[in-house]
Order: structure tokens, then sequence, then C-alpha cells
């Protein structure tokens, strides 16, 4: 065995021989890979500490079922947060982005164990993509998490945010990753997760605290340039919408019949807001027209593949494959069999709407012209006709007004719907094509100043990963 050698030829990193004495525990290859034993090596020679040395106390959560939502799950006001792996984030702080709520007695009896508050550490156990994400909980801050995520009681708020900073840095995911067990769904057990060895060095928080900090700023500002397209777009429309007044005065109101009769029943649909909104738009200095009327021909629903139909050479686009802003996440993405029509295939300046889910009423312009991709279900697409600009309709399908009308038309309690027929019944003020290609034109440089805001804070990310590097081995 000393004698044999394998070939230069091959890739060290996939075809490697390991002595018998170097076996520990594992039995699998992808635990022995020389590059990540190596690096464990270098960590080592830093005097790391495992993390059960800094644990006071560990637990993990459960997802409560969604069958019986009124059961455990709550709104906002009402509500506790439930965090799940997509509201950690590897900067340490908490995205708040889609979160859910649970009700007072689900937090307080059924996960009653693994309640989070002030300076606990969340980190993420399991998962595809990146392992050992961390955040630390802000203060004033009290919820719940799944089963995918463990809370860690470290005493200290300055312990959780520097374990927390060393293991989103690169070398600590890679030393979390190499623990992981599990083919499609890898996973961290306690024994794995609490071996992790960390190098708890405050230079790490600092360098982190400084990124994060410049990458708010940034952020901030790219929020701020998107959030002011609202008001640019209605206001070269001639339109101010009124502002909502959650007043005992204004969610106690009448109705006349004649406004009810062959629609629908419920309050809600009547509100205030609602009826202002449609009048403030009626007086727009442009032509008023409907959605239904701007399209090209009709909106085409795409199709959910079954389990017997996934994997396959279809690309297919689902609804948490739009990000909130309107972007393609390509990541998110579910291959599948030769199922779809040709209506399906998406092109360009196809116009995406979410109309089932959480996220309803997400919209997306679809650019991507490298490739075949196909639409999925609970999202429908369609194409305007020559009196409309693309980019103009799919501006103003993101305003204010169009997400109230798309609110108010939801129906279905525990899985809201947004129907075709309320979407093509949106009011749309429609200018001459030059007003509409100059507005086009203006939003769209304001997106591109928000997205190089958003690139200046990722690469100080990346810098500052370099940088930890360099501390944690040199």
């Amino acid at each position: 065995m000393t004698n044999f050698k394998i070939s230069n030829n091959v890739d060290s990193e996939k075809i490697f021989l390991v002595n018998h004495s170097e076996i520990d525990k594992r039995l699998d290859p992808f635990y022995y890979i020389p590059n990540l034993v190596k690096l464990e090596e270098k960590v080592n020679e830093a005097n790391p500490r495992k993390l059960k040395k800094f644990v006071k106390s560990i637990a993990s959560g459960a997802t409560p079922k969604t069958t019986e939502s009124e059961k455990y799950y709550s709104n906002k006001d009402n509500g506790v947060p439930f965090l799940r792996v997509q509201n950690l984030s590897s900067t340490g702080l908490l995205n708040y982005d889609n979160l859910k709520y649970i009700n007072l007695e689900t937090h307080n009896g059924m996960l009653n164990r693994s309640k989070v508050k002030s300076g606990d550490l969340l980190i993420k156990i399991t998962g595809v993509g990146r392992m050992a994400i961390a955040s630390v909980v802000p203060d004033n801050f009290e919820g719940n998490i799944n089963q995918h995520i463990v809370v860690i009681k470290t005493g200290d708020t300055e312990i959780s945010k520097t374990i927390a900073a060393f293991l989103n840095s690169d070398i600590g995911e890679k030393l979390a990753s190499r623990r992981s067990t599990g083919g499609t769904r890898p996973a961290l057990d306690y024994p794995a997760l609490l071996s992790i060895p960390i190098v708890f060095n405050k230079k790490i928080l600092e360098i982190i605290d400084k990124a994060v900090e410049f990458k708010n700023r940034k952020e901030t500002k790219a929020q701020e340039l998107l959030d002011g397209i609202d008001d640019y777009l209605l206001n070269k429309l001639g339109i101010k919408l009124p502002e909502e007044d959650n007043m005992l005065k204004n969610r106690v109101f009448t109705t006349n019949l004649s406004e009810v009769s062959g629609g629908r029943l419920d309050a809600y649909y009547y509100q205030n807001i609602f009826t202002a909104c449609n009048k403030k738009i009626k007086q727009s200095i442009y032509q008023i027209t409907k959605l239904k009327n701007c399209l090209n021909n009709t909106l085409i629903k795409g199709r959910l593949p079954s389990e017997k139909e996934k994997g396959g050479n279809c690309k297919v686009i689902q609804i948490n494959s739009i990000r909130s802003d309107g972007t393609i996440n390509f990541d998110k993405l579910i291959t599948a069999q030769d199922i779809f029509t040709k209506y399906q295939l998406l092109i360009n300046d196809d116009i995406l709407i979410v109309i089932t889910g959480a996220t309803i009423g997400k919209i997306a312009l679809w650019k991507n012209t490298s490739d075949k991709y196909y639409l999925g279900g609970d999202i429908v697409k369609f194409q305007v006709n020559n009196r409309c600009v693309p980019n103009y309709i799919y501006s103003f399908l993101k305003t204010k007004f169009a997400r109230t009308h798309f609110r108010r038309s939801i129906t279905g309690a525990t899985n809201g719907h947004l129907s075709t027929n309320d979407i093509m019944n949106l009011l749309i003020p429609l200018p001459p094509l030059s007003k509409q290609e100059e507005i086009a034109n203006h939003i769209s440089k304001i997106r591109k100043q928000a997205k190089a805001l958003q690139q200046e804070a990722i690469t100080a990310l990346e810098n500052t990963k370099r940088k930890i590097e360099e501390i944690i081995i040199g």
C-alpha cells in the first residue's frame, strides 16, 4: 500500500488514497477530500475551540401542519415570528422577507422549547445550499423556529455574533459542510454541528460589522431609488393615491345594494381604500383602459409538474424563482419532462404574475433569451399588444395601485388565489407610446443605478471574506 501511487493525470480531489490510521468515524470519501482535510489542519493551527464549548443550551424547532393553519398560524398583528431557513442570512442579520407567524398558543405550547430571544445564535442544520448559515437574534425580538434551524444560547450577544461571523465565512461553511451527511438533503446532527472548530477572534466580528454597515447603506440607498419609482410613475400619470387609514371610522362603512349585486358579498372587498384608489386612478390625465385591452392574446397559465413528471430536460420557472424585486433566481429551478405546450415556453418581454400562495401578485418581466425555460404552476404570463411598451406595463403592475387591486381581488382563506378575470380587469392609464417609452426608459435607469449600488454591497462582502480568511489561516 505504501508503494502504491495514483497517476498524476487524475483529479486528486476526486480520486485519492487515505491510510487506515487516518480514518476517523466517517467512512464516506467526502469527509476525506484532501483540500478539506488540509483546511481543517490549517484551522487547528489557530487553536480553535469546538462549538460545544460555547453552548449553554441547544434546541431545534418544528413546523406545525399547514393544513391546519387556523389552529397553529396567525398574522403579523396578532402572531409570533416563525423563522425559517430563508430568514437567516450570511450577514449574521435576520431577513424578514416572507416571514410567517404562529399564534401564541403554538409558541407557548407545541414550540415552547424552541423559543428564540435577543442574543440567541440561530444556525441552519438541514437543506441544500450553504450549510450552517448563522444569524443572531436582535434586541427586543421574540420568535420561534422550524426543524431546519437550531437555537443556541451562548449567554452573551457578542459571543453569538463572533461565532456567527466565523460560521458565515467560507472557511466556516466548508468545515460545516464537511461534517454534513445525507445525499439529496444534507444535514448536521448535534454531534457533528458541535464538533465544528471555531476560531474565536473578535477582529472577524469587527470586519463583518463594518462590511454589513457598508452593505446596509448601499442597499438602503438602492431601496430608496426603487421606492421612488412608484411616486415617479404615478406623478407622470397625474395620479395621487389616498393614504390608507385604518382608524375605526374607516373600517366601518356602508355600501349600496346596487354596488354589491352580482359581485362579491364579503365586506373586505368594499373597503373605502379600494374604492378611493379606483376613483383616483380614473382621474389620470391619460386614457384609462383595462389590462385585457393591452394583451396581445390572453393570459397563459403555467403547469406544475407532478412528481412523476419531474426530472427532464425542460427548465421550469417556479414561484420561488421570482424574487420580490421582479428579477429571476435561476438557482431556484426544477426540471421536468416534455409536458409543456408551445405557449408555455417563455419568450422575451413576457410579463409573469404569481396567482397563488404567500407571494401572490409578484411580477417579473422575462428578458432571458439564451435558453429555453417554461412557465411553472400558479403563474400566468402574457405579451402586450402594439399599443403598449412592455416595461411600462410591467412597471405599472408593480405600483401601489396595482398591488392594492390584487390584494383586494384575492379569494380563499388558507391558500389565496388571484383569478384571471381580476387580473384582466385591472385599470391602467395608457399614455401615447412615446410617453410610455420615456417613462419606461427613466425607470430602467433608476433600476440600473439601484443594481449598481447592490453590486457594490456584494463586492464589499466578498472582499471581507478574503480578509477573514487571512485572519483565520494566514
